[in-house]
């Protein structure tokens, strides 16, 4: 009888927490923004951006804080939120875009199932794009092609996929320096002298946080990554446009989906679907709203939003890729030497 009676009130103690409306259960809450890169990068600059502004759309106007999680090109921070955040909706957090694409070719790093995050949504989808520095003799595509060139990489993503992919399918001779904590990182190692060009970089990014480069052509934009062009790019060419057969245009198509995915916003798996509803529509409204969108123009960013239903469907899509195509990308991308510094 008293451990009947026990149970009885940890029920009954538990029963408001369950009944909590969104607004009651976020009121005098702080939701953690978890950010997988350094500070001052594209995907940083977007969530603290979001962050700034979302919390007064969520019920019960929560506080929401960023914090930096770097390493192994923000899989620390994707296995953290996937593994021991708390699934109640106090997480947010951004990480990288490719992560769909690695589950998708089994890289065997990835101990998540993308699709179990909770997607909220992306600010942005705009194309990546490989740039080399303005002192390098690598200007173009042609130009890689014959001479070896070294480019700065965060982790196994988007930063070391697209140059090994373009190796493997175009014949060029980058040579992939892995392990730097983020973007500004390898911009100042390509300033430096330490490498020669940086492997992926948001358009929108490069316009944002280094308008002065793109002014003062301190950057050779080498290649666009995406699956149509961006509109100010018109002559930089598109990475699938490279491909001279239909099977290496498939795999190049499969590498070229996540600029899709943009700088995504997303939560643990398991939270109760009231919040996810409430975090969602909290999203789109951010979206809309006029000071937010004052901030992001004053800051440089393009807004060009995805909703959460969207990205979740986008993300479902890229690992649902026919098996061969993935199969044949795999094999390109296990070349990539990860211990390479």
């Amino acid at each position: 009888m008293f451990r009947t009676m026990s149970a009885f009130g940890v029920l009954l103690a538990a029963t408001p927490a369950l009944a909590q409306s969104p607004a009651e259960f976020y009121k005098g809450k702080s939701v953690d923004m978890v950010i997988g890169f350094s500070v001052g990068g594209g995907y940083d600059v977007y969530a603290r951006t979001v962050a700034r502004f979302m919390g007064e759309q969520i019920p019960g106007k929560p506080r929401i804080v960023p914090k930096n999680m770097t390493g192994a090109g923000s899989r620390v921070a994707a296995n953290y939120v996937y593994n021991v955040a708390p699934k109640d909706g106090t997480i947010l957090a951004t990480a990288d875009q490719s992560m769909p694409l690695e589950q998708a070719v089994g890289d065997v790093g990835i101990t998540f199932d993308t699709r179990k995050f909770t997607w909220i949504g992306t600010p942005i989808y705009e194309n990546n794009t490989l740039v080399t520095w303005h002192t390098s003799p690598v200007k173009s595509v042609a130009d890689a092609q014959r001479m070896e060139v070294a480019v700065g990489a965060t982790g196994f993503n988007t930063s070391a996929q697209y140059p090994q992919v373009m190796n493997a399918l175009v014949g060029t001779k980058f040579k992939i320096i892995m392990g730097y904590p983020g973007g500004n990182e390898i911009n100042l190692a390509m300033e430096n002298g330490e490498v020669a060009g940086r492997g992926s970089n948001n358009w929108t990014s490069w316009k944002s946080t280094k308008p002065d480069w793109l002014r003062d052509k301190k950057i050779n934009i080498i290649v666009q990554i995406g699956l149509t062009k961006a509109a100010d790019l018109p002559d930089t060419p598109l990475l699938m446009d490279l491909a001279t057969n239909a099977d290496d245009r498939a795999a190049l198509k499969l590498v070229s989906a996540p600029p899709s995915v943009g700088r995504p916003i997303f939560s643990t798996p398991g939270v109760p679907a009231d919040r996810v509803q409430a975090l969602r529509a909290a999203f789109d409204a951010t979206m809309k709203d006029p000071a937010f969108l004052e901030e992001a123009k004053k800051t440089g960013l393009d807004i060009n939003p995805i909703s959460g239903a969207e990205l979740e469907k986008i993300v479902s899509d890229i690992i649902d890729t026919p098996k061969p195509i993935r199969d044949r990308l795999a094999a390109i991308l296990s070349l990539i030497d990860r211990d390479k510094k």
